[in-house]
């Protein structure tokens, strides 16, 4: 376990780093900038951060894994980002985080069709019950918030096409390095990006000349800190851990994302512990609890 270790704290990060870019990117949208040029400003700057370390210590692709590589960029940058971003905008940040929990099933349901992992009862009964709580987490939303039922189903979206990523990325892991996969990973997804017309127009429609200097910070933060570092960290991680066990570290999105809105209210920032209720922290519950049947059965297998 001592070994494993560093893989874990890894993934932990991650989540921490995810936390609190809930609160940082949604304070920038669309102000400051529109979503689908942030991606375009995110993937561009971590592009550029890769290939720049990737260079030190280059490593050849086999032309057979390059199909591979272009599915991961399309649904673990792209798509991924794509969804997040606008659906971040349209809904609150704690709304998003619980949202994202419900990757771990949505990995049990791949895995299970494209790595042909068996599925066990309980698991079966843990998706049942999680997709219940989390349909009626999006529709309790009520009037007068940041939540919205589009922006959380674009949230949805979001955990799908990553839950994807997580799938197709695991038999990378095992002939490259991590540096190298993810070079490769988010130089597809900058294509992609690339191609999406709004990306470019929101980009052009900035005002650089009229950011301040904590809005720069914020940029940095977001390209540097949740996109550079933490894909890093997640195939790093997935070296050694299996896609249902990184996908169970998200489960600590809403502890971290709660926690700095907490931090937001009490230093007189943006409050936006208003959208939460009795009924979505019941429907959380569900949420949480479906997940823990999920992951269950898996724990109790090698971490591999």
């Amino acid at each position: 376990m001592k070994a494993l270790l560093p893989y874990h704290a890894a993934l932990l990060v991650v989540q921490l780093m995810y936390g609190i870019n809930y609160l940082v990117a949604k304070g920038l949208m669309p102000h400051v900038i529109g979503p689908n040029g942030f991606i375009l400003v995110r993937v561009l700057g971590a592009v550029s951060l890769f290939w720049l370390v990737w260079l030190f210590r280059p490593e050849k692709v086999d032309k057979k894994d390059i199909g591979r590589l272009a599915l991961c960029g399309l649904f673990g940058v792209a798509l991924n980002q794509l969804m997040f971003f606008n659906g971040l905008m349209l809904t609150s940040p704690l709304n998003a985080p619980v949202i994202m929990t419900t990757t771990p099933i949505i990995v049990m349901v791949l895995t299970a069709l494209i790595l042909k992992e068996k599925v066990f009862p309980r698991q079966v009964l843990g998706l049942l019950i999680g997709a219940t709580g989390s349909v009626f987490f999006i529709l309790s939303n009520t009037r007068g918030g940041y939540a919205s039922n589009a922006g959380d189903i674009f949230i949805l979206l979001n955990a799908t096409s990553y839950s994807f990523y997580l799938v197709l990325v695991k038999p990378l892991m095992k002939k490259y390095r991590p540096l190298t996969v993810i070079t490769w990973v988010f130089t597809f997804g900058l294509a992609y990006v690339l191609i999406w017309a709004p990306s470019s127009t929101e980009l052009s429609n900035v005002s650089w000349n009229s950011l301040n200097s904590t809005e720069i910070w914020q940029i940095i933060f977001v390209v540097v800190g949740v996109t550079f570092v933490p894909y890093l960290f997640n195939v790093f991680a997935m070296k050694k851990l299996s896609p249902s066990i990184a996908a169970v570290y998200i489960y600590t999105q809403p502890v971290f994302a709660a926690f700095f809105v907490l931090l937001y209210s009490v230093y007189g920032f943006t409050d936006y512990s208003g959208d939460f209720s009795w009924v979505k922290t019941i429907c959380t519950i569900f949420v949480f609890f479906g997940v823990y049947l999920v992951i269950r059965p898996n724990k109790l297998k090698s971490a591999v």
